[in-house]
């Protein structure tokens, strides 16, 4: 499965032609992605046939805003046409924010999530991974295994390929592909790697899904 970060209908367009098999809207890319407008949400679910998922997402970093604004930023972007979400917050412990999850998972009513990289700033990975299980409508986690990258968390995301919920993703390269695949993992998710000047180009995009399935 190959996910790719959108920030507009046009790049949403781009990543559809070049073979993606779902996109991930957001705005603010340079601080990790912040939630797209609903204009925007509207605009790309226009523009593409296959599955998108947005960011839920306010401020930098990984604390969640208050319970009233979180349901106010899912019932805006649901009514934008939004189906499937991402988003990740963490409590000033470090530890998953249950609490703000449980909101979420309250409005969106059993709707397909990711949960981001949060993850890989958690005071405890492993506890932060048991804090996920069994959480109503979560499908993927993305993870760098590490906060700095998957150069750098590499090795752990090898270690953790056997989760069928591991989506890989946080700078991934073309190298990291081969290593990750021949331990099982099965879902990638980019952005950078397939830009050009900026905007999505759909022959990276086609030449990026021929590393995961030759």
């Amino acid at each position: 499965m190959l996910e790719i970060i959108v920030l507009s209908a046009a790049d949403a367009r781009a990543a559809a032609s070049g073979g993606a098999d779902r996109v991930e809207l957001v705005s603010a890319m340079e601080v990790g992605g912040l939630s797209p407008s609903p204009a925007t949400v509207a605009a790309v679910r226009a523009e593409i046939g296959i599955p998108a998922r947005v960011m839920l997402r306010r401020d930098p970093g990984f604390a969640a805003p208050g319970p009233a604004e979180l349901r106010r930023m899912v019932r805006d972007l649901r009514a934008a046409g939004a189906e499937a979400f991402v988003l990740g917050f963490l409590d000033d412990r470090g530890d998953v924010d249950r609490r703000a999850l449980d909101v979420v998972l309250d409005e969106l009513d059993g709707a397909p999530w990711t949960f981001h990289r949060a993850i890989d700033h958690a005071a405890d990975r492993a506890a932060a991974w048991r804090a996920l299980d069994g959480l109503p409508g979560l499908d993927a986690v993305l993870t760098a295994g590490s906060p700095d990258g998957i150069t750098d968390g590499l090795a752990t995301l090898i270690e953790e390929a056997g989760d069928p919920r591991l989506l890989a993703g946080g700078g991934l390269r073309a190298e990291h592909i081969g290593p990750l695949r021949a331990a099982g993992v099965t879902a990638f998710h980019t952005s950078t790697a397939v830009r050009v000047e900026g905007a999505i180009d759909a022959a990276v995009v086609r030449h990026v899904r021929t590393l995961l399935t030759e």
